[in-house]
């Protein structure tokens, strides 16, 4: 996918090896602005390859170019738990690209990409300190679940969608 505006163009490209690091960065810049590097994060974000591509999920980043610059600025992943569920997870953007939009086109990005690859339910983690991102998730369809206990310290709601009702 590609948006061009303001002779600035941003784009929506797939895990490669080269970027592993942004999974890294990005994530990092988020959690520990607001919570705190859980053992897991540091393992799953220190090798994305081995952690959620080898798994069979996916990584996806946000590109922008303009005349003299290219830039990753945000990324999102499908971790999968099942053949049919995934997580939509490690999700972060810039801190100064927070607010214009760029959240919500990688989540439908996910969602069009898990729905046009029979992927049936994404669930997702977070916490309600994150107002504006549990907005967009109800926004788009995503409904409260009850959340089990251990897997994140910092989750205290826990989303699914459907994505038979998810319209592209």
């Amino acid at each position: 996918m590609t948006l061009e505006s303001n002779k600035k163009t941003i784009e929506i490209i797939d895990y490669d090896d080269n970027l592993s690091e942004w999974v890294k960065k990005l994530n990092y810049e988020w959690l520990e602005k607001y919570f705190k590097l859980e053992k897991g994060d540091i393992i799953s974000l220190s090798n994305p390859k081995k952690e959620i591509i080898d798994k069979g999920g996916y990584i996806f980043f946000v590109k922008i170019k303009n005349e003299k610059s290219e830039n990753i600025i945000a990324t999102a992943s499908l971790l999968k738990k099942t053949d049919t569920i995934f997580e939509l997870g490690k999700m972060a953007v810039t801190s100064k690209e927070q607010g214009n939009g760029i959240g919500k086109l990688l989540v439908k990005h996910c969602l069009d990409f898990a729905k046009n690859n029979s992927i049936s339910t994404i669930i997702l983690y977070s916490n309600t300190q994150l107002q504006s991102a549990i907005h967009l998730y109800k926004k788009i369809g995503f409904e409260e679940i009850p959340l089990e206990e251990g897997l994140y310290q910092r989750a205290n709601i826990k989303m699914q969608l459907d994505l038979k009702n998810y319209s592209l």
